[in-house]
């Protein structure tokens, strides 16, 4: 008896056994279904969204795939190309000023800006007294016939500014600091200064950080590089030349003459000038220096201050219709008996002769000395 309740119970515990393992079993094998589903689909989600794929039911795989990632695509374009372009930032001399995007559009109100956009291959769309830059720069840099006056240097239109709808306004502090608020309010406005006070920028490195700053903000930076580097190439074919020649000295006094009632009159450039520093770049050396700081690079002064310079050679300027050297000086005793003009190095350069522009001027100026000094 107790044999056989023995029995009854062990198959009891091994029914209980196998139905016990069939569960188990059961539940492991809905657990992987589970986890082999969800794994896979999780899977392809996955790809799908970092591929761009649209994986809903019903939708054009590939069609949807394509169009999307060309989204993306152009999204990312149009990220980097921001990132590239972005704000620009100028650095003027009276505050910074901010672009979105390089101008297209500029007003020039002082020459030598008008000049550089030119030398970068951009016309602007106004410039102030366009007959007096047809009179000074015309040689190299012209104005497009659809150039707008807009009036004086002095005194520039402001109608006839915002009438051009410019995104960026150029002026010297010197002139247009009185006005600044209100060219403000016709686009932005960035502010120069060439004649900075003793211990700033010289005129010479003040041109040509303008002269980038300028690119920078027309987007032309390759350009403006390309023309300092033309120009720096120009510099050392000139002092190459004169290093050649067989010129007596290569001193100079560099002056411009014009008669202030009816007394000869002289501008001497000094050190800080600008037109100094490019003779002094293609191998010449000023022999005049300044006791006192000249913050537009000249001293003005007489004839009598040429009896401590004259062994070197004379360079000038004098407009045309003006003719001291002819007229005023040729009976002066003073300047009669300066060494320079009994050995004849005298060197006009010619009255139009602009001193007071960019890296083109720069360029026309170093022709022009050679020309006179050399006999080319």
């Amino acid at each position: 008896m107790q044999d056989g309740q023995v029995q009854k119970d062990r198959k009891r515990y091994i029914r209980m056994g196998m139905v016990l393992l069939l569960a188990v079993m059961v539940a492991m094998l809905a657990a992987c279904g589970q986890s082999d589903n969800g794994g896979t689909n999780n899977t392809e989600a996955n790809a799908a969204e970092s591929s761009g794929q649209n994986t809903s039911a019903g939708g054009d795989g590939d069609d949807s795939s394509a169009s999307d990632a060309e989204g993306n695509a152009a999204e990312a374009e149009d990220a980097n190309e921001g990132e590239t372009a972005g704000p620009i930032t100028l650095h003027g001399s009276y505050e910074d000023v901010t672009l979105e995007a390089p101008a297209v559009r500029v007003v020039a109100l002082e020459w030598k800006y008008a000049e550089e956009l030119i030398t970068l291959g951009m016309q602007p769309v106004g410039v102030a007294d366009i007959e007096g830059y047809n009179k000074w720069l015309s040689e190299n840099a012209a104005l497009g016939a659809d150039v707008v006056d807009v009036g004086t240097r002095q005194e520039p239109s402001l109608e006839e500014i915002a009438a051009l709808e410019p995104d960026l306004i150029i002026a010297p502090q010197t002139r247009h600091e009185a006005i600044i608020n209100e060219l403000k309010a016709i686009a932005p406005t960035v502010l120069y200064n060439p004649y900075q006070e003793e211990g700033g920028a010289d005129q010479y490195t003040e041109m040509v950080e303008t002269f980038r700053n300028i690119a920078l903000a027309v987007g032309k930076e390759d350009e403006g590089e390309a023309v300092l580097e033309r120009l720096q190439q120009k510099y050392n074919d000139a002092a190459e030349r004169i290093a050649q020649s067989d010129l007596a000295t290569n001193t100079f006094v560099l002056a411009s003459g014009y008669s202030s009632q009816n007394v000869p009159t002289l501008r001497v450039f000094t050190d800080n000038g600008m037109v100094t520093q490019i003779l002094e770049r293609i191998g010449l050396e000023n022999v005049y220096h300044s006791d006192n700081y000249e913050i537009y690079g000249y001293t003005q002064t007489t004839v009598e201050l040429l009896t401590e310079l004259d062994g070197a050679n004379f360079i000038y300027t004098v407009q045309e219709d003006d003719n001291i050297v002819e007229n005023q000086l040729a009976d002066n005793p003073v300047w009669t008996s300066l060494q320079f003009v009994k050995e004849d190095r005298t060197y006009a350069l010619g009255g139009d002769t602009w001193m007071y522009g960019g890296p083109l001027a720069a360029e026309v100026l170093v022709d022009r000395v050679l020309d006179v000094l050399l006999g080319e």
